[in-house]
């Protein structure tokens, strides 16, 4: 089952001019590919699909003119200053088979007391069905000691994923924080004041 269901339209304007125009009817320009097909060219409902978007690897079932078709996004195009969805790339999915999508990692519990953890690789790569893609990757340091190094080939996949990426990635490192030593101001002067003493006797 489809995590959201977007009604699509048929696109036939095109340009920077175009798009403007679906943005401001509160759409936003997308493109439909894969599978062996000619890209096809939709507006999709701009709220319905922003929320959709806020979800990682969410699976997409995009009705358009009556036909349903099984997608998730590939690649999302966002203005940098005011964050508007600009486009969507849409891959045709089909049940059952498999694909390689990234997942951002998620750490979860605390490392040992007096240590800090540092996250080297914050996107693993996998591969899962694509009814079924994960989310999430998380990494459990609950209790790691100074000098633990978590590699992508020591987690716990999700259930019926594999690892895409290269399992000597440093995913997360756990170490004790270096404390820099600390000047005394007033201490530094009176220190400078002792040795410029003796001068002042000559």
């Amino acid at each position: 089952m489809a995590d959201v269901t977007l009604a699509a339209t048929p696109r036939t304007a095109f340009g920077k001019g175009a798009a403007r125009r679906l943005r401001r009817d509160k759409q936003i320009p997308a493109v439909l590919y894969g599978h062996g097909t000619d890209p096809v060219h939709v507006a999709l409902p701009g709220h319905a699909t922003m929320m959709a978007l806020k979800q990682t690897n969410a699976l997409f079932e995009i009705v358009l003119e009556g036909k349903k078709t099984l997608a998730i996004a590939k690649d999302v195009q966002v203005e940098p200053v005011r964050h508007v969805i600009e486009h969507v790339d849409l891959l045709i999915v089909k049940r059952g088979e498999k694909i390689a999508v990234d997942v951002p990692v998620r750490v979860v519990g605390e490392s040992a007391p007096g240590t800090i953890h540092l996250v080297e690789t914050q996107v693993l790569q996998l591969e899962a069905e694509a009814t079924n893609l994960p989310s999430v990757v998380e990494v459990d340091i609950d209790g790691l000691g100074d000098g633990t190094v978590v590699r992508a080939g020591d987690l716990t996949l999700p259930a019926g994923s594999t690892l895409v990426s290269d399992p000597e990635h440093i995913v997360v490192t756990v170490s004790v924080p270096s404390a820099e030593p600390v000047v005394d101001a007033e201490a530094g002067e009176a220190a400078d004041g002792d040795e410029a003493a003796p001068a002042a006797d000559e």
